[in-house]
């Protein structure tokens, strides 16, 4: 009897335990097929603006996304990113305009909105219009997809073929543009030196391994010696091939060619390019298109700019959105509305300098271009003795501070600093420059190639060549991303740090000067990013004490941010069913 009791008993479990996962196979199934359904069949149209209340007269932002993913990638957008950004953005007022908008804008001298927008989505992936496409419904965006006119028809279902670009061009929300005709490189050198040649996409995956290329239609092709292997003819002839493939495919599967072209790469037309390589280049993409934009880097266009030799801003998938909007405001000089986040948190905080969100758990703080952001905590002015504790996850390449007995009015504090994964320490005393307490290299970041998200494209000369390949800066690349735990003790005149669980700095003295003052954050960008001078320092989970009596297991909290409870095991929730989906829509 009791082994059918045993044996049923067993029998009820293994059910319910199938239950559990048909239930959640069946979730996740749902969302899914909810995300194609959106997708597939699109039920909304897009409203077009009253032209009529248009005064701008002197120029609009572009920005250009290179992919959406569901949670973001090295290289994609996180969807719910985009959804942030592209909020903020319409909430700055911003209204987006079509290419026929800004080709009258340029040719018959047609006013825009007040603040104009022309958005893309680069590379023609189908996850982007997947994802894009609700967003551009809800905001009621218009947007341009372009694509690669080698992957129509070619039953890659990773990219978006004739029959989806022009359903998609249906609805309202999109126009077509193209990158090219496809995505090749020339000239290839290894990190030892060694001469690869000429390589599709498909065989140079990753660029990890590789020192210097070039695009298919930005230089000679040449020998290891960088000797050109073909004379101004045969140059000519093969990147005109290019541009001839490029309008016979698009005419034959879209019926025409689309009017706005963005080259890859970006920066070298009329730059760095061999002049008779930009020569025929430039003569194609006239005769071919409406508008090009040839330059990336910054948003803003101009009346005074040429509707082919126009710039684009490519955000970054780590941009938080006050970094995007910190940008644009670089660019163009008009006031942004920053985004705040939770403000009941937001209160108990001054801003000195740059923007902060508070976003759950973390304190995003961006800084101004070139500059350090600065956020200081109110309450603490009159506390002597702190612990303090916090993950710091912003990017390796980058600066993120912590300054304790900060007095502004003295210029004195003590600050410690996770810089290109170092740890500095320094204080500083009235009227005197900051002096170096400690300083060491932290334990290695580990990234994989896939990681790698940073564009290596060189212009390059013979004699670099001859010299081999050169070394990569010692460091990090710009978007690799980590997590450091650091807890920081500061009692009488003795500071203690551990990183990650270990004490690295124990007992340090401070001079007994610097007695008073407040925490503050800091965030500022590293000059090892040539790229890109704003930076967002994110401090999650940051508990601030008082240490009571100068007895440390007496603490006053003076700020947490961090979940506790049942908003805890939400998240948890919430993070394993993200994981979950990602994974059945990677897999299926």
């Amino acid at each position: 009897m009791r082994r059918k009791r045993e044996s049923a008993l067993d029998y009820h479990q293994k059910n319910r335990r199938k239950v559990k996962r048909t239930i959640v196979q069946f979730v996740i199934l749902l969302a899914v097929g909810i995300l194609l359904y959106q997708a597939v069949f699109d039920t909304k149209s897009y409203a077009e603006a009253d032209h009529r209340t248009w005064q701008n007269d002197k120029g609009f932002i572009a920005i250009s996304y290179f992919g959406v993913g569901r949670s973001g990638t090295p290289k994609l957008i996180a969807k719910a990113h985009l959804d942030e950004q592209l909020q903020a953005l319409r909430n700055q007022g911003y209204v987006t305009i079509s290419q026929q908008d800004i080709l009258d804008f340029y040719n018959k001298k047609k006013p825009l909105p007040e603040k104009a927008l022309f958005l893309s989505f680069e590379d023609g992936r189908n996850d982007s219009h997947l994802f894009a496409q609700p967003l551009l419904e809800k905001y009621n965006y218009k947007a341009t997809a372009l694509s690669y006119a080698n992957k129509m028809g070619n039953s890659d279902n990773k990219f978006l073929q004739p029959k989806d670009l022009l359903n998609m061009q249906e609805s309202g929300f999109w126009e077509l543009g193209t990158n090219g005709y496809r995505l090749t490189y020339i000239n290839i050198f290894d990190r030892q030196g060694n001469f690869i040649g000429v390589r599709d996409e498909n065989e140079l995956p990753t660029k990890n391994h590789v020192e210097y290329y070039n695009h298919y239609l930005m230089d000679f092709i040449r020998d290891s010696n960088m000797i050109p292997i073909e004379d101004r003819s045969m140059m000519e002839a093969r990147i005109t091939q290019d541009y001839d493939q490029m309008r016979e495919i698009y005419t034959d599967t879209l019926g025409f060619v689309p009017k706005v072209y963005m080259i890859m790469h970006a920066n070298t037309l009329y730059g760095g390019m061999n002049r008779l390589v930009s020569d025929v280049n430039d003569a194609n993409i006239r005769k071919t298109f409406a508008m090009h934009f040839n330059r990336e880097g910054t948003a803003y266009n101009s009346n005074k700019d040429s509707l082919y030799d126009l710039t684009r801003l490519q955000p970054d998938p780590y941009w938080y959105t006050n970094h995007l909007l910190m940008k644009i405001q670089s660019d163009t000089q008009q006031k942004m509305k920053f985004v705040h986040g939770d403000e009941q948190l937001a209160q108990q905080w001054r801003l000195e300098s740059g923007a902060e969100e508070f976003k759950g758990n973390k304190i995003v703080l961006t800084s101004p271009p070139a500059e350090e952001g600065r956020l200081f905590l109110d309450n603490t002015s009159g506390s002597h003795d702190l612990r303090i504790s916090a993950k710091l996850e912003g990017n390796v390449v980058g600066k993120q501070s912590i300054y304790l007995r900060d007095d502004r009015e003295k210029g004195s504090f003590v600050r410690v600093t996770l810089h290109d994964n170092t740890l500095n320490v320094e204080q500083k005393k009235a009227g005197q420059e900051p002096v170096e307490l400690y300083s060491a290299k932290l334990s290695e970041v580990l990234w994989q190639p896939e990681d790698l998200a940073y564009d290596k494209a060189t212009v390059y000369t013979k004699s670099q060549t001859e010299a081999g390949a050169l070394e990569e800066d010692e460091g990090y690349p710009v978007n690799i991303q980590n997590t450091r735990q650091m807890d920081i003790v500061i009692q009488g005149d003795k500071l203690s740090v551990s990183v990650d669980n270990a004490v690295k700095v124990n007992q340090q003295a401070i001079d007994s000067a610097i007695a008073s003052g407040g925490v503050a954050l800091g965030s500022a960008y590293s000059e090892k990013n040539k790229q890109d001078d704003i930076y967002d320092g994110v401090f999650t989970d940051v508990k601030i004490s008082s240490i009571q009596n100068g007895a440390s297991d007496q603490e006053q909290i003076l700020f947490r941010n961090s979940y506790t409870g049942m908003e805890k095991a939400v998240n948890r929730m919430k993070d394993a069913f993200t994981t979950t989906v990602d994974w059945v829509m990677e897999t299926f």
